[in-house]
């Protein structure tokens, strides 16, 4: 009877596992390629089940993942590689809670020596998105990042950041961790903020007041909100000091929305605002035209005045001689 129960449930196992995923072709950067069921997709790799064995993929590694002929179930996800930023096609729709458990680890926190802001990665080599007038006027930046490790969270700081790109007006700038060896980190994919929808739910994961790796929820009230001749993202979500440069996502776990802003008046709730993801890609595309460049005074950042000759002050006059 025993042995009868386990097979009953091995063949159910087995069964639901057909049902949930099918047949992909993984496609590597260096031309090879594998065709197997991808079964586990986190933001750095995937868990792929070729029937005999099952491996793990780096994510920096693949250059696209197909559908196979298989259509017994819907695939996982599809990732293609897409500059300096992933988008990805087939992602399920989760709870806010198991999103966060797949994307959180991509969500930094970024800080300067006059405040903090969010950040998030975008490619496995380090590339951070964060707000421009989170590290405006700063050159000293670090960036923590929270690991979940075997027994605890670990929290590990970097402290070389390089500044990429930047631009005031769009709010947005591109960081590179130059001194994480050959770490692999967890980027998220970047989605089609066109296709958002009044009322639908998205979330942010950010540090406000320094509360780091919090989690809120909302809907978006409005696609396309025309702020001082830029177009914003207007959200429900809870956006406060320190969520800046902060992640949008919808529940795919795509990011659909850079954070930065809120209305901060008596009696007003509800009313925050993210930099779409299509400026974000736009931004991304074209970061040379962005490039930062220290010795360029309109790059915004501050510079101590040069010492100056101080004049010694005059002495008691001299009595005349006769």
């Amino acid at each position: 009877m025993k042995n009868l129960f386990l097979a009953a449930a091995a063949a159910a196992w087995l069964s639901a596992s057909s049902a949930t995923y099918a047949l992909s072709e993984v496609r590597l950067k260096n031309g090879a390629g594998l065709e197997g069921e991808v079964i586990a997709e986190k933001a750095d790799r995937l868990v792929v089940d070729l029937g005999f064995t099952v491996v793990t993929v780096p994510r920096d590694e693949i250059e696209s993942v197909r559908a196979g002929s298989d259509s017994s179930g819907p695939v996982e996800a599809v990732a293609e590689s897409a500059d300096l930023y992933r988008t990805a096609a087939g992602l399920p729709v989760l709870s806010v809670k198991e999103n966060v458990d797949r994307v959180g680890e991509a969500v930094v926190l970024v800080r300067t020596p006059v405040g903090l802001g969010s950040g998030f990665f975008i490619h496995p080599a380090g590339y951070i998105v964060t707000n421009q007038h989170v590290i405006s006027g700063e050159f000293n930046i670090t960036v923590t990042r929270f690991r979940r490790g075997a027994a605890e969270l670990e929290r590990v700081q970097y402290n070389k950041v390089r500044i990429v790109a930047l631009d005031a007006r769009l709010d947005l700038a591109l960081l590179k961790i130059e001194d994480a060896g050959d770490t692999v980190f967890p980027a998220v994919p970047v989605g089609d903020g066109a296709g958002l929808n009044e009322g639908q739910p998205v979330f942010a994961i950010g540090s406000p007041l320094g509360l780091d790796r919090t989690v809120s929820q909302g809907i978006v009230s409005a696609r396309t909100r025309p702020l001082d001749g830029q177009l914003y993202i207007q959200t429900t979500t809870q956006i406060n000091p320190g969520n800046s440069g902060g992640p949008l996502f919808n529940l795919r776990g795509e990011v659909v929305g850079v954070n930065n802003m809120k209305a901060m008046e008596v009696g007003v709730e509800g009313l925050n605002f993210a930099i779409p993801s299509g400026v974000l890609k736009n931004f991304l595309r074209n970061r040379d035209a962005f490039a930062f460049d220290p010795r360029n005074p309109n790059a915004g950042f501050r510079y101590l005045e040069p010492p100056q000759p101080v004049k010694a002050a005059p002495g008691p006059a001299l009595p005349a001689k006769p």
